[in-house]
């Protein structure tokens, strides 16, 4: 795999990533560098980091721990406080060294901290590897609404590991999975082949698949940083599936996000029928894979009054109406789709109703 520069003033690094980072670090002037973590990415994955060389300042470490429950201004309050004890100005990098909620939340805290410093990626998850590191979104959540405090800003470097994914489980796969099913879903045919072929077959390999979505989200954000427009695309699956992580959340119960967004998109195919046209022959085939292949969350009719509610608070929302990001055919995106509430409702019972009966 290739690195690719970006034009959004960074660099995501596949090729020899380790040592790309130690070169860009001996080439820096940093008066401080520090690495967020969690328990499990401190410990699993920073010895794989070579940080230790005499090219590297002195790093100190901040833990947290993990889990999207931690995503929250409390936690990063803790986490402006430690870069303040150990000294961090605004000459200062803070690195990331994690899955989707280090990265959002490094992100912002480094953001804001002193106004803004410095701050790299480095994901630890397939989430974060091929969504959440890339395209400059930082965020934290409110009272478990998804993301709803956060910058748009952008890492100085990314730099993708793909032997850290060893450390996962499996359900964590599966959940960066649902991001890569959705890249093809909304953009790219050969990408969503690709990916239905390794999850039957293995082929081609995780490593490839990894660089063909990187470069499916690099190029829609490229389009539109600030998600005026094409953008919204990514956010497919995604207004259904943060209600329903917002729910489980708001019940004290952690589901992977690639859980929800799968039902999401299940459910925002129904929709699509309804309001854009899918044909149902492509409804069909949504509706076979995604099951087939990911651990879609568990939803039923008591949720669906509860759900709403919460898509009525999604931040994606314009003029008290719910938008969506939904398909006119597979890989044609549709974007800015206000839909009722009855609208909504009556495509998640379709869905519940198909997902009771097959599984």
């Amino acid at each position: 795999m290739n690195d690719i520069k970006s034009n959004l003033g960074y660099s995501i690094y596949f090729e020899n990533p380790i040592g790309s980072l130690d070169q860009w670090l001996s080439e820096q002037s940093y008066t401080k560098v520090a690495i967020l973590g969690d328990t499990h990415t401190l410990e699993e994955c920073l010895p794989y980091l070579n940080l230790y060389s005499t090219h590297t300042p002195k790093f100190d470490l901040i833990e947290i721990d993990p889990g999207e429950d931690n995503k929250n201004i409390d936690i990063c309050i803790g986490i402006w406080s430690m870069m303040q004890e150990f000294g961090l100005d605004r000459k200062s990098l803070l690195i990331n060294l994690g899955g989707g909620v280090i990265t959002d939340m490094g992100g912002f805290a480094a953001s804001t901290y002193m106004r803004g410093i410095d701050f790299i990626n480095i994901p630890t998850t397939l989430l974060g590897m091929i969504d959440a590191s890339i395209g400059g979104k930082t965020g934290l959540d409110l009272q478990h609404y998804k993301n709803h405090l956060g910058t748009f800003n952008h890492p100085k470097g990314i730099y993708i590991i793909p032997e850290f994914l060893s450390t996962l489980h499996e359900l964590e796969i599966k959940s960066g999975m649902s991001e890569m099913l959705k890249h093809g879903l909304i953009a790219d045919h050969l990408h969503l082949r690709d990916t239905l072929s390794f999850l039957e077959n293995g082929l081609p390999g995780l490593d490839e698949l990894i660089a063909q979505s990187v470069k499916i989200k690099l190029s829609i954000v490229e389009q539109d940083p600030y998600e005026k427009g094409i953008r919204k695309a990514l956010n497919f699956g995604h207004t259904i599936g943060h209600a329903i992580e917002t729910y489980y959340l708001s019940k004290g119960k952690l589901i992977m996000h690639g859980s929800a967004v799968a039902y999401g998109m299940m459910a925002e195919a129904f929709l699509s029928e309804i309001k854009t046209g899918l044909k149902i022959e492509d409804l069909k085939y949504i509706l076979e894979i995604i099951p087939k292949h990911l651990e879609p969350a568990r939803v039923n009719e008591d949720m669906i009054l509860d759900l709403i509610d919460y898509m009525k608070k999604d931040k994606k929302n314009e003029a008290s109406e719910i938008n969506f990001s939904l398909l006119n055919a597979i890989a044609e995106p549709a974007i800015n789709i206000a839909c009722t509430e009855e609208e909504i409702s009556n495509a998640l019972v379709k869905c519940i109703h198909y997902f009771n009966e097959k599984f």
